[in-house]
């Protein structure tokens, strides 16, 4: 939709833990006039006295906004945590209406007054949030020096980014809780992750983690190319030298979706979306013992979003999503070349692996056929031989790859 064309009717204001003191003139006007008040049980309770009708939402935010949009032509305000465009709502809002139809009165989010707080620089810090989410999203943002803030998602929060820290080799870190921030009862206190002994405090906090590893911490960096021994797996999988060729020619961008078919493991996938929290991924793979694995790796690694289908290829891929990329890992034929290069969005990219023969010879009748490059990759690992190392080489894979114009 585009801007300007509709006349606003939805106003979205962002309040803090001050109320209807930390707005602005404007902000508190479209309250104040407001015929009906949309928001959450904490942000009701801000507005006493007021005439208008108050409609408290579900936890789940995706049912809230069906219920704004029932209330289309009416003065409605709706009430959001700090700013409503950063982890909110009027980020929903907009996917179902014009910019133009909503005004947003944005309020000081959680990161900025957690970094008021801290004395770190916004830009130079991880953000991230675990509010309605798995604790395990945390996972990739844990690197030696890192300095995170987390939404939390109630007063259990602390305590389990504390076991998290200490089992990933990361118990020296300090977290600080940063209770109803910008209210009359803001608290803040800190400790060690892995002497963590604090009670539970208010559900509405903010965690700031300052990472210090241990003697030997767990170190899982999100570029591509993860040692093979972070996954749990049969043997079945592409490995990391590969991988990491694998993922440069897949390229990964926010947003962008990639079927991983025959996923294995679910390696390529797991590290496609751990380049960035916006990559999204579909695991296709005909084993349950291995989409078993796979769901066990993307909680162990932070991708616990990754989408897994138990099924074969290529009868699945017509039921789904059309992708911006994809890797071919099994089920190689001319007909799966041809139903994945079809379902590619422009400028999708599509690698595939043969290390047999026959795959092979249909990897290079496709490239003679439609273009795209070849890639042999041979690589070897240095192994113990008696006393000594010698090199052991792994099985040669033929890559080919391909960028739809």
């Amino acid at each position: 939709m585009s801007a300007g064309k509709a006349k606003p009717w939805l106003k979205v204001v962002g309040i803090g833990e001050n109320g209807l003191e930390g707005l602005s003139p404007a902000a508190r006007q479209r309250v104040e006039s407001a015929e009906i008040l949309f928001g959450g049980k904490r942000h009701l309770e801000m507005i006493p006295g007021t005439q208008a009708k108050k409609i408290p939402w579900a936890k789940r935010m995706r049912e809230a906004v069906p219920k704004i949009l029932e209330w289309k032509g009416s003065n409605i305000v709706v009430l959001a945590s700090g700013d409503p465009m950063c982890y909110g709502i009027g980020t929903k809002l907009l996917r179902h209406l014009d910019v133009g139809e909503v005004e947003i009165f944005p309020a000081l989010n959680s990161f900025s007054l957690a970094c008021s707080r801290m004395g770190w620089s916004l830009p130079d810090v991880e953000t991230m949030t675990i509010h309605g989410r798995p604790l395990s999203m945390l996972h990739p943002y844990l690197y030696p020096g890192a300095k995170i803030i987390c939404l939390s998602e109630d007063a259990s929060s602390p305590a389990g980014a504390a076991r998290m820290l200490t089992e990933r080799g990361f118990g020296s870190s300090i977290i600080t809780v940063l209770e109803n921030m910008g209210g009359a009862k803001e608290n803040m206190f800190s400790g060690e992750a892995n002497n963590w002994n604090h009670p539970e405090g208010s559900p509405l906090n903010t965690l700031a983690i300052e990472c210090y590893a241990d003697q030997n911490p767990d170190l899982l960096s999100r570029s591509s190319g993860l040692p093979d021994s972070a996954f749990e797996h049969d043997g079945k999988m592409t490995k990391q030298e590969v991988r990491s060729q694998v993922l440069s020619k897949l390229m990964p961008f926010p947003d962008h979706l990639l079927w991983d078919l025959g996923a294995g493991c679910g390696s390529v996938a797991i590290e496609w979306m751990r380049s960035h929290p916006n990559c999204d991924a579909i695991a296709v793979e005909r084993s349950e013992e291995r989409i078993r694995m796979i769901r066990n790796n993307a909680d162990a690694l932070g991708t616990p979003m990754l989408r897994t289908i138990h099924g074969e290829v290529p009868t699945i891929l017509g039921e789904l999503p059309k992708p911006d990329a994809i890797f071919l890992g099994g089920g190689i034929s001319p007909e799966s070349l041809e139903q994945c290069w079809e379902a590619l969005n422009p400028f999708g990219r599509l690698v595939s692996n043969a290390v047999t023969l026959e795959s092979e010879k249909v990897l290079l009748d496709w490239q003679a056929s439609r273009g795209g490059d070849l890639t042999r990759i041979a690589i070897s690992r240095a192994e113990k031989v008696g006393p000594y190392q010698g090199w052991k080489p792994m099985m040669p894979v033929t890559q080919y790859s391909a960028v739809k114009r």
